[in-house]
């Protein structure tokens, strides 16, 4: 049986788990951060197809929400306004998750553990509307969000991420 010095077991003890992280603020940057960022600006990506989506079947949308719900249209020649909201509320949040994609490159801890939130937060929902509402999960839909939140979650959680996020507090 060979020794691997760098080598972590599969099953560890809580005490060893639980343990800080080292300090060292000549740490490089870990390939785990830099593809949580990527994954991070490819989930941003996979918004913007979405908001295209929206636009581009805007009065399908409408029509849908009209013939299954008491949802009213809104006024005619109002359509458009309503469209350039959601593009716009869209776009602030595509636009807040992109600045803290660069910052978690950068290595700051607090946009890695924002985002580490919210992609628990959309994987939990995801859950909870599957579950309660039975909402099947596709591949062109849901399967790919998810996937890429449990990707960002597993990049971003690990020890090397964590490390390097936290390289500059005081012991």
């Amino acid at each position: 049986m060979t020794q691997h010095p760098h080598k972590r077991p599969a099953f560890e003890p809580a005490e060893r788990l639980l343990q800080p992280v080292e300090y060292d603020p000549e740490m490089r940057r870990p390939l785990s951060t830099v593809a949580g960022s990527v994954l991070i600006l490819l989930r941003q990506l996979a918004g913007v197809v979405v908001l295209i989506g929206f636009a581009a079947g805007w009065d399908s949308i409408l029509r849908g929400l009209a013939s299954v719900s008491d949802f009213e249209p809104p006024p005619p020649g109002q359509e458009g306004v309503v469209l350039w909201f959601v593009i716009a509320a869209g776009g602030t949040v595509l636009l807040i998750n992109a600045v803290l994609a660069i910052l978690v490159y950068l290595g700051h801890n607090w946009p890695r553990v924002i985002v580490m939130l919210f992609t628990v937060l959309s994987i939990s929902s995801m859950f909870v509307a599957w579950w309660v509402q039975d909402q099947e999960i596709t591949i062109n839909g849901a399967l790919v969000s998810v996937g890429l939140d449990i990707l960002i979650l597993l990049a971003l959680s690990s020890r090397s991420a964590a490390a390097y996020a936290r390289r500059n507090e005081r012991r």
